[in-house]
Formats: structure tokens, sequence, C-alpha cells
């Protein structure tokens, strides 16, 4: 790790790949309404890497979560434009699930960004709602309901799963997932 790299993760619980759960587990039980840093852990490849982000259900964490993407594709020399599409699907991502779902039960939704290579994956998780995730039909009329259209021209991949939580609506850009849509 150089010197430059100690300076980007100043804010940043660095993991290893097996703790990442626990920890996710463990930010539930110490969040006082704030929102938290970035955690980084390695991901299941070589030269993956996973970070996550609980923020509160709250339409002011959108601006920050957006930041902190950015910072951190940027600080990663990924391409502009791979950046710039990974700050649009975690804002329309983390937008929807504050509109349209319950938070997760701590009060928060879970913002987490996986980098492989070139391919970034964006997934938000929250508490689940009274609908599956999906793209608003095609019209003029309306004025919202474009968030996910947005995101699946975008992203290479998309899709809603579910987990132990809640929902978890994910977007991979740049290439191919290891997942596959639902």
């Amino acid at each position: 790790m150089t010197s430059d790299d100690l300076t980007r993760t100043t804010d940043r619980t660095v993991i290893d790949g097996e703790a990442a759960d626990r920890l996710d587990d463990d930010l539930e039980q110490d969040l006082d309404g704030e929102t938290l840093g970035v955690a980084e852990s390695s991901g299941p490849g070589v030269d993956s890497i996973i970070c996550t982000m609980r923020v509160p259900a709250d339409s002011s964490a959108v601006a920050g979560v957006r930041h902190e993407i950015v910072q951190d594709l940027s600080a990663r020399d990924l391409p502009e434009d791979l950046v710039g599409e990974a700050e649009i699907v975690a804002s329309e991502l983390l937008t929807n699930a504050l509109r349209h779902a319950r938070p997760l039960s701590d009060g928060t939704i879970r913002v987490r960004w996986k980098i492989r290579g070139e391919v970034v994956e964006v997934e938000v998780t929250d508490g689940g709602g009274a609908t599956v995730p999906k793209p608003a039909p095609r019209t003029v009329w309306l004025s919202s309901g474009r968030g996910l259209r947005i995101v699946r021209s975008l992203a290479h991949e998309w899709g809603v799963t579910e987990d132990r939580t809640g929902n978890v609506v994910w977007a991979t850009l740049g290439g191919p997932s290891r997942r596959r849509a639902t």
C-alpha cells in the first residue's frame, strides 16, 4: 500500500473478505443516525474490492453517496465515463429505495459498489416495499418513474434479488456481472 493509498483510506475501515458480513452486522449496531464511513473489503477475486456504506433513510444522503463513489472510483483511475455512470446509477437506485421502500431494521439503506478490473457493480439494499422494483412504462406525462429506465440504459446488466434484510437492486457497469438478473 502506498502513502497515497493511506491518505485516501484514512476514513475507511479496510478488512478482509470474511469479515465483510460481520462488519455489515456490526454497522447496524453502531449507527446513531449518522452516515458512517466507507468500509472496504476484498472481494471474491484477486482484483476484486467491495466498498460498503450505510446511510440514513433520508434524501440528504444521496449527495454524500454520489460524492464517495466518485472519489473512490476516480482515485482508482477508472475511466471517467464509468465513474459518471456509477454516480448516476447509485443516485437513481438510492433515490428509488428512499421513495418506494422501507429502510433496513436500523433505519438505514445499504449502498455497495464492487470493483473488479474496470467493471463496477452498484447495489442498494433496502427493507423491501409493496412492489418489486421494475422500470416504469415509457410516457411523456409522468413526472417521475424514469429512474430504473435510466439504470437499464446505462447498465450492462441489472436486477433485483432478495436477501435476509429486504430487496437488493443492482446494476453492473463496464462489463458482465458474476450474477444474472432475475
